[in-house]
């Protein structure tokens, strides 16, 4: 477990950073596609309505598509990785191969 020590800090902020963009990037997302939508019906034009419409739901699904793609790489990392390193990847950052957090 020597290489996992050395490498803790790397792996936690990488972590980090897959959660943000796993979480952070689908909530943008449709936050500004809502955002859109409001200012489409404040404007009250059928117009601009129907097109925010279409811009959330093109925004809806790539949100989905970035939450799935990284699920899916996550997912397949861990099915080609070698041992050392899945055991390394889940147990650093508080949390076990079973999903709980240690104390």
């Amino acid at each position: 477990m020597d290489f996992c020590g050395d490498l803790s800090q790397v792996i936690t902020l990488l972590k980090n950073v897959i959660k943000l963009i796993q979480w952070g990037i689908p909530m943008v997302l449709i936050l500004f596609g809502m955002i859109d939508l409001g200012k489409a019906v404040m404007a009250g034009k059928e117009d601009e309505m129907k097109k925010a419409q279409s811009t959330l739901i093109k925004r809806v699904i790539y949100a989905v598509a970035v939450f799935l793609v990284v699920t899916i790489v996550t997912f397949a990392m861990g099915l080609v990785g070698s041992t050392d390193w899945k055991d390394c990847w889940n147990n650093v950052g508080g949390s076990n191969t079973n999903g709980a957090v240690e104390g």
